[in-house]
């Protein structure tokens, strides 16, 4: 260790450098792989004889995305299409809520009704933020498209785990 620095020690066989270069690259890749087929894998067991709601709501909700994909490009177009989408977001929110309101009972009510005045509570807090961030003098035109994409996938959101939590009555 001349002048208190390590030096590394140069391999003479390269090649056998990249093989074990090559090797740890493929196990990482491998590792990485099976954490992901893991992680992909840990959902909790549904009623398998259960209807399919959420598959049911996202063949529903493909008219409202059709419609904002096809919109006339104005601003006007945007919002209108946006709209409607919420709309139906919501009443399919209602749905939701009440369909899995109807099968507890008690406390699990109680959380369910707390649970979700919380995330009103939560979205309406969202919107104000999106509303505040995604304006026409930051964003321009595409401010519209924005502000209607997030709020209308952060109550889609919502509406799929309720959904996926009602899967397992």
């Amino acid at each position: 260790m001349p002048n208190g620095r390590f030096i590394p020690k140069m391999c003479m066989r390269t090649g056998n450098y990249m093989k074990i270069r090559l090797a740890r690259k493929l196990r990482d890749f491998v590792l990485i792989v099976l954490l992901l087929c893991y992680s992909f894998s840990t959902h909790a067991i549904d009623n398998p004889d259960a209807p399919d709601y959420a598959g049911d709501i996202l063949n529903r909700a493909q008219a409202y995305e059709r419609d904002i994909q096809q919109t006339a490009h104005t601003t006007q177009g945007y919002l209108t299409a946006y709209a409607a989408y919420e709309n139906f977001l919501d009443k399919e929110l209602n749905a939701a809520y009440n369909q899995l309101m109807a099968h507890l009972s008690g406390e699990t009510q109680h959380a369910l009704k707390n649970s979700q005045l919380k995330w009103l509570s939560y979205r309406d807090r969202e919107f104000d933020f999106i509303a505040r961030n995604w304006t026409a003098e930051k964003f321009g035109s595409s401010a519209v498209i924005s502000r209607g994409d997030y709020r209308t996938r952060l109550i889609k959101d919502r509406v799929m785990l309720l959904l996926h939590y009602l899967r397992n009555y």
